[in-house]
């Protein structure tokens, strides 16, 4: 199990360290720091063994694309009402995976 923390580990510093480095993800501070907190969230999970390999990859896979997502959105330079909202909604969505993962 240790094998397989280290690495969520590095992987989520790399994240933390791109994310202070990239001027575009510091708009929409709100969603970009739920992320963060969502990715600590999963994080802990692993853990504690709490989140299976499986979950963990599906929820990263869900991430991913909401990042993504959000990296599109603000390809023109600003977030509008509707795409934050979209953007929250499925944050809300894998929240709650979250979640029900760490409590299954």
């Amino acid at each position: 199990m240790k094998s397989f923390i280290l690495p969520i580990l590095a992987a989520t510093s790399v994240v933390s360290t791109i994310a202070l480095l990239n001027p575009s993800s510091a708009s929409a501070g709100p969603i970009r720091d739920r992320e963060i907190n969502q990715q600590e969230r999963i994080y802990q999970g692993v853990k504690q063994g709490e989140i299976s390999q499986k979950e963990y990859r599906n929820l990263e896979t869900r991430e991913a694309r909401i990042d993504a997502q959000r990296r599109d959105y603000l390809s023109d330079g600003n977030l509008s009402h509707r795409e934050a909202v979209r953007l929250t909604n499925e944050q809300n969505r894998v929240s709650r995976a979250i979640y029900r993962d760490r409590h299954d």
